[in-house]
């Protein structure tokens, strides 16, 4: 993965440098905050720090507190236990489905306590399950619904974008994603009341700028405007790169999909844009390794949640035999939005070769 930026932010940038700018948050923040609603459809949205940062706020302004339990899917990053984490609540780990890599809504129904409050519904790459179906379990057990749809920018469901089905939606736009402003999360929200206590809590809790009057605790965690300069110009480019994002998988699994060894997870290209092209093998090591030989870069996906140190604990409390399968053997190739067909090829022929052998 890799930005993608060209003169159109330099220039940007360097004109809003010379209009006087105070670089703060302020009206190119609100624009682009326009632009992401529009194109997301929710009503409002609310820019901030990070995807981690921008769950935390969601769970904070849901109302919930330090002991809360929230479910989490077992396989995705790590950031989205953690931001349950950073506020003291729980994350109570969940085993995946095997046909979307999200959450298994009957595996998450075993898990429900009385403390259990939120399900963070993560769209794996882009993905996502049964959304309506989503919606009902939560309401059925009385649960707030958070999407963590930081994969997910430019995917939809049934015509819906991802982010949108829930009470709040959570997006990033770090180094690595189909748009980015460097660092930065977003927040999308249909309930007018979410949104001003989002609004509120990453500037101190306070209603209004230079209002030294602070009612409720926030803290700092505000935009800036010289980030959101480039964010406006990505927002342009967005449509094109959804367009070859979607061509760049189909190449990559039309190529592939007759390799025995290999295991392509089921998408809809129509509506999914998958963030890294991934795939699953047995031998992942040994792919890994023979593609590095040849100058190709890939990476091991996201170990499974409860495998990782600083979740001990949850180990051996409840089985994740899905995401522990799909942990072991995905591999991601080579995902930038810049590949050119020639260098598609390049990597599925040196995968097809080593699979000959």
């Amino acid at each position: 993965m890799e930005p993608w930026f060209d003169g159109a932010e330099a220039s940007a940038v360097f004109e809003y440098m010379k209009s006087g700018g105070w670089v703060m948050e302020f009206k190119k923040t609100r624009e682009l905050e326009d632009l992401i609603a529009q194109y997301t459809g929710a009503p409002h949205a609310v820019m901030t720090v990070n995807g981690t940062v921008s769950l935390t706020i969601a769970l904070l302004a849901l109302g919930l507190q330090p002991g809360d339990e929230v479910l989490v899917p077992d396989m995705t990053m790590i950031a989205s236990p953690n931001s349950a984490k950073l506020v003291g609540m729980s994350p109570v780990l969940v085993d995946i489905d095997p046909k979307t890599l999200c959450m298994d809504l009957k595996k998450a129904k075993q898990l429900i306590t009385k403390k259990t409050k939120a399900m963070m519904y993560v769209a794996f790459n882009g993905r996502s399950g049964n959304m309506h179906d989503v919606k009902r379990f939560c309401k059925k057990h009385g649960l707030f619904l958070i999407e963590d749809a930081a994969q997910a920018f430019g995917s939809f469901w049934n015509g819906k974008h991802l982010g949108t089905f829930g009470d709040i939606g959570s997006f990033s736009f770090s180094v690595p994603k189909i748009i980015t402003t460097g660092q930065g999360g977003a927040l999308v929200t249909r309930d007018e009341n979410l949104f001003k206590n989002m609004k509120k809590m990453k500037d101190f809790g306070r209603m209004a700028g230079g209002v030294d009057i602070h009612d409720e605790l926030g803290w700092n965690f505000k935009f800036t405007d010289i980030q959101a300069v480039i964010g406006i110009e990505q927002m342009k480019k967005l449509r094109q790169r959804v367009k070859r994002k979607r061509e760049i998988y189909q190449r990559y699994t039309t190529r592939l999909k007759n390799i025995a060894e290999i295991e392509l997870v089921p998408t809809d290209l129509k509506q999914t844009v998958p963030w890294f092209i991934d795939i699953y093998v047995r031998d992942r090591d040994g792919l890994l390794e023979y593609l590095k030989s040849l100058g190709i870069g890939t990476r091991p996906i996201y170990p499974a949640i409860h495998t990782q140190k600083i979740y001990a604990t949850t180990r051996n409390k409840n089985r994740f035999p899905v995401s522990e399968d799909y942990a072991a053997r995905g591999l991601w190739l080579p995902s930038s939005s810049k590949l050119s067909n020639q260098e598609i090829d390049y990597v599925t022929n040196a995968i097809k070769k080593y699979y000959q052998k």
